[in-house]
């Protein structure tokens, strides 16, 4: 109901004002003030300066985030940040569709994209502690549908194939994916696919290989992936709009369209068909509410053990990110679906996502208690530049240049 009335709201003021013609900033229009109001929660979602209580410099950073929502490779933005553990800030800014200029409010659907890698290792560290699933098992015991050269599906563990060290070139047969093919018929013909290195000596980034892992977590659990993440995770975190699929998304009340630069894209369900690699999808609150749920906040749901079990690092990697952030961070390392990372002499937790049209990120700094998500409906990566401008204004490190854009 809550959706329903904010969807008649928004289109019962647009058409009394002509909003829809305008190209006004979104802090500026009384569409994003009524719908604000209307999506606050008896939480009272710090949405708002005089809510925005800490270290951080919430209203600079405020300015930062709408200058890059007016920019023309943008669309919409969520941004959600957590402070010694708790909400300090969530905002949206810009549209959801720039042919209808219709506002990104807190109840916008955006999908994770590869951040949904988070859920299925965290899932599977869930199901180690229970004794569910066994982690040093090979992935060939489990009787999935994945299929390695030479047979090296009996060498690699669950833990290694959650790890990314499959061995396989990087995001192997991703296009064949992308071209509609099945990805249960793909796992199997990763047998005929190149290496780059041998099966459990390197870290190699995939999607179609580690979708095996959402096989052997419907065994364990004796039901359908999507199913055993909500009631294990969603449901008890109160995430009620995180969801799986791409009906999930076109059938939320209010839902980001996919963008690159001003022209609105198809919505394809390529990558949904690979769930446990980039499945799920949520409103920035509940982005928010995952991540304060795996920087341990809510031991009754995801316990310390489970998160070190996930999130401590397995295998190293290459730097991350490209540019500038590549020269930035240093002694990357990937878990279970987690990468971590140096920057500024801080360990930073997380992933980052983005499938065509959207983008996403989440990382933390488990010692500071500080932590960023981000969603936009664009293909323009800058904004993966946000959570290191958060964290820098933590620091209070006047050099920070991240959101000074040309």
């Amino acid at each position: 109901m809550r959706r329903i009335l904010l969807a008649f709201i928004a289109v019962s003021v647009l058409g009394l004002t002509g909003l829809y013609t305008m190209r006004t900033a979104p802090e500026d229009n009384q569409v994003v003030a009524i719908l604000r109001q209307f999506t606050k929660t008896q939480s009272n979602l710090p949405d708002q300066p005089d809510e925005w209580h800490g270290r951080i410099n919430y209203a600079q950073l405020d300015q930062q985030f709408a200058t890059l929502a007016q920019r023309s490779e943008m669309a919409g933005l969520a941004v959600a940040i957590v402070e010694n553990d708790e909400l300090r800030f969530v905002r949206t800014y810009g549209v959801i569709d720039r042919d209808t200029n219709v506002p990104v409010t807190l109840g916008t659907v955006f999908r994770w994209a590869s951040v949904s890698k988070t859920v299925a290792g965290t899932l599977a560290a869930t199901f180690a502690n229970e004794g569910l699933v066994d982690l040093d098992r090979s992935v060939a015991r489990y009787h999935t549908t994945l299929r390695l050269p030479e047979g090296a599906e009996s060498r690699l563990s669950f833990q290694q194939l959650l790890s990314q060290q499959t061995g396989l070139t990087k995001n192997a047969f991703d296009e064949r994916l992308e071209d509609g093919q099945d990805p249960h018929a793909l796992r199997a013909s990763l047998a005929s696919a190149p290496l780059q290195c041998q099966p459990g000596s390197c870290h190699t980034y995939q999607n179609i290989a580690f979708d095996a892992a959402s096989e052997i977590l419907e065994q364990a659990a004796k039901r359908p992936y999507p199913d055993a993440v909500s009631e294990r995770f969603f449901l008890p975190l109160g995430m009620h709009s995180a969801n799986f699929g791409m009906v999930g998304l076109t059938h939320a009340k209010d839902w980001a369209r996919p963008h690159n630069g001003r022209m609105v894209r198809t919505v394809k369900e390529t990558y949904w068909r690979v769930p446990a690699a980039a499945g799920v999808e949520s409103n920035i609150v509940d982005f928010a509410r995952w991540m304060q749920a795996t920087m341990g906040n809510r031991p009754d749901v995801l316990s310390e053990s489970t998160l070190r079990i996930a999130q401590s690092p397995r295998v190293n990697t290459a730097p991350i990110y490209g540019g500038e952030l590549r020269q930035a961070n240093s002694e990357a390392h990937y878990g279970l679906g987690w990468r971590s990372f140096k920057y500024g002499g801080n360990v930073l937790i997380g992933h980052s996502g983005a499938v065509d049209g959207y983008r996403a990120t989440l990382i933390f700094d488990p010692a500071a208690r500080v932590g960023v998500v981000a969603m936009w409906n664009s293909n323009w990566g800058t904004p993966f530049r946000i959570p290191f401008a958060v964290f820098d204004s933590y620091h209070q490190r006047t050099d920070s240049r991240w959101l000074e854009l040309k």
